[in-house]
């Protein structure tokens, strides 16, 4: 699954410290991938796996910037959500059962 969002920016900020921002904000997330440069997330990198990859990009509106995130509905939305609520509230790490090669293609 897709989500594209439009975000408009407070005055000032940019495209790259709303990027930084993310980053730091998931530094520690090991599901949640924001990926580098230009590249564009797509649903058949995620397909089978409880990963969620996202990237920010500026929009031809100023002031603007678009956010692209992409899972795999089926794992990450459903059974791997499950699992990883589990883990947490079992007190056990929470990638067990988790750690697994997206499908590809």
């Amino acid at each position: 699954m897709q989500s594209t969002m439009y975000v408009e920016m407070a005055p000032g900020v940019t495209t790259d410290e709303l990027y930084n921002h993310l980053k730091r904000s998931y530094e520690n997330e090991e599901f949640v991938v924001l990926l580098k440069d230009k590249d564009v997330p797509h649903t058949r990198h995620v397909r089978g796996s409880n990963y969620c990859l996202m990237n920010v990009f500026p929009d031809r509106i100023s002031g603007r910037a678009i956010i692209i995130s992409v899972i795999d509905n089926l794992v990450k939305g459903a059974s791997g959500q499950a699992l990883q609520n589990l883990n947490l509230m079992m007190g056990i790490p929470e990638n067990t059962g988790l750690h697994c090669l997206p499908l590809f293609p």
